[in-house]
């Protein structure tokens, strides 16, 4: 039976570090964010547009437009959520599911609002990645196009650092180097996998 993980963590916490790790460790993985790119270039695109006209160009959903539209406008964030996270849950079935036949030990999905929407993903357990929030800050307004602003709005949506980990089966601070975030991965990793064959 898989153990099925969720990864979350606030903005810039290093969510994207620990999901590279457990994939570099043969460790099928899921990253919401990049089923959202996907999903930008393809079956989102149509609804979208209907939704908020004169977001796209080239056949894509231009984000950098999207967000202008929904900044600041939690009705209209509502409204673009409706439309995407029925196909991003759907992806995530998909992928539980195929790991699951394929008899995967462990599965990871990153799911930046896991514990702030309130869906039940039958899960067996959620990591969380956390960093102090003056570094938080300091990671995510070094990103390109990121404002105060934005970063605030950003925030607001999500809940506060200490509830989540409050809520973890498992916690890793990124606050060091990389490898320290790596080597930390690795021994959850070779934890569970000799659990998994007791």
């Amino acid at each position: 039976m898989t153990l099925k993980l969720g990864l979350t963590g606030s903005i810039a916490t290093g969510k994207s570090t620990v999901l590279a790790a457990f994939a570099e460790l043969g460790v099928p993985v899921f990253s919401s964010d990049e089923y959202v790119h996907e999903l930008y270039r393809g079956a989102a695109v149509a609804p979208v547009e209907a939704a908020f006209p004169g977001v796209t160009a080239n056949g894509v959903i231009d984000r950098e437009r999207l967000g202008r539209v929904v900044l600041g406008q939690p009705e209209r964030i509502r409204q673009l959520e409706a439309i995407v996270h029925p196909l991003v849950r759907d992806g995530i079935r998909t992928f539980l599911a195929e790991a699951e036949a394929r008899g995967e030990p462990i599965a990871v999905v990153d799911i930046p609002l896991l514990f702030e929407h309130g869906v039940d993903w039958g899960l067996d357990g959620v990591i969380v990645t956390t960093v102090d929030e003056a570094e938080l800050r300091r990671r995510a307004l070094a990103r390109p196009g990121m404002t105060v602003e934005k970063l605030d709005a950003i925030l607001a949506r999500q809940l506060p650092q200490a509830e989540k980990i409050r809520r973890a089966t498992h916690v890793f601070d990124t606050s060091g180097t990389i490898a320290a975030t790596r080597s930390a991965v690795r021994a959850l990793v070779t934890r569970l996998r000799a659990r998994d064959q007791r």
